[in-house]
């Protein structure tokens, strides 16, 4: 009963404090970074009130996504900090409570905030993402043309089964024309029974027409039948402006729909390191609550006089150390020099290894 209200004590003053760096890290992230882009907008745009009001409600959830793993640091640092510096941590020992179980209610909640980090950052922030773009261009920027853009795709669906898909390399905004184009044709069983390839499509007399291609009917499980032309209607109804407008970037992308796009890109032997990074980046971050929960427990229990001064110093140093390394290891991951799936990890692995090392000095 002793130990449950002990937990119940611990978790609540590292809630608290969680949510009290939770306002602090988004405050500074809006102060240095959203306001600016606010004041730009205002005086290169002339944006108005409600454009301004709509990018900083939806540029919050991107910056809350961000502040959950500093948060969980700074949470730790200054609970844990406290709880020594007023010798609480002292008694809890006196009375046989083990360091692990005195830590325990902290990294439960990295775990928590780890899993519930990871559904907010599939559910909530690509929406806010592509809302915020969408505001951006359109409403403040007042762009009326279409842009150009890499890796193009197109899915006509028949309820939750694919009937076509195309995939272009590039679109190019100036001529109206969609660069290495693919399309595959599907039976009712998934699989592909048609293909054509076509070095361009031009949008002509509201239609795609592809120009110097190859036909493969592939409904024929024995053999191949293929047949070259000059001109030839792609079946898409939609306009240059539908399709740009459909297209996602990579950061307004659900998980399935990254694994979906590099399955495609995959398919048409194009580079997707960038999306495997953006896509296995979606777990690591938000597990780095976790990661940091298991660093600051520790490193809390430091004596010092001044706890949340040294809290705050050392979440910052710990904080632009494990940034420093993600980013050299998306360069690492984006440059092909080592698999995305493992270089985006390395930062995790080393705060993992950091973490149980500090725990194990800390509970001798």
């Amino acid at each position: 009963m002793r130990l449950r209200i002990l937990d119940r004590y611990i978790f609540q003053e590292v809630v608290f404090a969680f949510l009290f760096a939770i306002c602090a890290f988004t405050a500074v992230f809006i102060g240095s970074g959203t306001l600016f882009r606010i004041a730009r907008y205002i005086t290169d745009y002339g944006a108005s009130l409600s454009s301004v009001v709509k990018i900083f409600v939806y540029g919050l959830p991107n910056i809350i996504m961000w502040t959950f793993p500093m948060s969980m640091l700074l949470a730790t640092l200054l609970t844990f900090g406290r709880l020594s510096s007023s010798s609480e941590i002292t008694a809890m020992k006196s009375c046989g409570i083990s360091f692990g179980r005195i830590a325990a209610p902290a990294i439960f909640l990295g775990v928590i905030v780890s899993i519930c980090a990871i559904l907010f950052n599939e559910h909530v922030v690509p929406w806010a993402n592509t809302a915020y773009n969408n505001v951006v261009y359109y409403e403040i920027q007042g762009n009326t043309e279409l842009k150009s853009q890499d890796h193009i795709i197109v899915k006509e669906l028949t309820g939750e089964r694919m009937e076509r898909l195309i995939y272009a390399r590039e679109y190019n905004a100036k001529n109206e024309i969609l660069e290495g184009v693919t399309m595959q044709v599907f039976s009712e069983d998934g699989k592909v029974t048609h293909v054509e390839n076509a070095t361009f499509a031009e949008w002509k007399n509201e239609e795609w027409v592809m120009h110097d291609g190859m036909i493969y009917d592939l409904s024929d499980e024995q053999r191949t039948h293929t047949m070259k032309f000059d001109r030839q209607i792609l079946p898409v109804k939609a306009s240059p402006r539908q399709i740009v407008r459909e297209q996602k970037k990579p950061e307004e992308l659900t998980m399935s729909e990254l694994k979906a796009q590099i399955e495609i890109m995959k398919s048409q032997y194009a580079n997707t390191a960038k999306l495997e990074t953006e896509l296995y980046q979606r777990v690591t971050v938000p597990m780095a609550s976790l990661i940091f929960a298991l660093v600051g427990v520790p490193l809390g229990l430091q004596p010092t006089r001044t706890p949340s001064s040294m809290g705050f110093a050392l979440s910052v140093i710990i904080i632009f150390l494990y940034y420093a390394i993600m980013t050299l290891a998306n360069a690492i991951a984006r440059g092909g020099a080592i698999p995305p799936m493992y270089a985006v990890w390395i930062p995790n692995v080393i705060g993992l290894i950091a973490g149980f090392i500090l725990i194990y000095r800390a509970s001798k």
